[in-house]
């Protein structure tokens, strides 16, 4: 990787809060252009780590660049140069459409008009309700305002934290064909997401986990070192697979989400209608 199309550059940082240790010396690089996905549990330093890159935290130890910045020595430039949609929608819920991307866009020195061209294709989709409060929208028409709030001033980094928890199939899926479309246009974009689904469109993912990075590769390298075979199995009988999630030889994990239980196993194929 040549080193002037870095865009992230990350060495060693740690971060304490108190005796819990968030982040153990985490260090990777971005090159530009590339959709860079962190997943792993509640509690494993994503959004500790996000906030330090976006200059709203500061590290106990270590180096960060964004785009040949550091992070703490130029914070001032970075916040220029980057978006950041953290986890909850944090936007002005009095707030119309309108008028919180029109205050975004004030504290950036530009305007709506002079920039509508980054956020036409995210903005249009809820323009229609540019009058309503913020607080009155839905959580996909939420998740299209913070993101248009976060592009207003045109970033060339894009930090987006579990943008589409608690977000509809549908609205997700319109999420991430938002990001590839941007990617195409030179952004860089650094996301963390709970579902598995959502890494897999990333060209590469971070796992992490008690602060520490387990592994970074393309999802399909990921998933093809998996060390067991899995296994969706479905059911209108969710009674039925729950029972049956707690037998079996060799069963390393069970997980049930709603009508669907995904087995991870070793020895035993247990594939089709219950």
């Amino acid at each position: 990787m040549i080193m002037d199309t870095i865009s992230l550059d990350v060495k060693s940082i740690v971060k304490k809060y108190g005796d819990t240790l968030a982040l153990d010396r985490i260090s990777f690089s971005v090159p530009k252009g590339e959709i860079f996905g962190f997943i792993g549990p509640d509690g494993a330093g994503k959004t500790s780590l996000f906030r330090i890159l976006a200059t709203v935290l500061l590290p106990d130890s270590g180096q960060a660049t964004v785009e040949g910045f550091d992070v703490v020595k130029d914070y001032k430039k970075i916040r220029k140069i980057v978006g950041y949609m953290p986890g909850r929608f944090s936007l002005y819920m009095d707030l119309s459409v309108e008028e919180n991307l029109a205050f975004y866009a004030t504290i950036f020195g530009t305007t709506i008009s002079e920039n509508y061209h980054l956020v036409k294709d995210i903005y249009s989709q809820i323009e229609p309700f540019r009058k309503r409060r913020a607080g009155k929208l839905s959580g996909g028409m939420k998740q299209k305002l913070a993101l248009s709030c976060a592009l207003i001033h045109k970033p060339v980094v894009l930090f987006l934290d579990e943008p589409t928890t608690g977000v509809d199939a549908v609205s997700r899926r319109e999420f991430w064909e938002m990001l590839r479309r941007l990617r195409e246009g030179g952004i860089t974009i650094l996301v963390s997401t709970p579902y598995m689904d959502e890494a897999g469109l990333c060209d590469r993912i971070a796992l992490i986990q008690n602060g520490r990075l387990m592994k970074i590769s393309t999802p399909d390298v990921v998933v093809g070192e998996f060390p067991y075979a899995l296994y969706s199995i479905r059911s209108d009988d969710i009674y039925l697979l729950l029972r049956l999630s707690g037998t079996g030889p060799d069963r390393s994990a069970s997980m049930l989400s709603g009508r669907q239980c995904t087995w991870l196993t070793g020895k035993e194929r247990l594939t089709g209608k219950q």
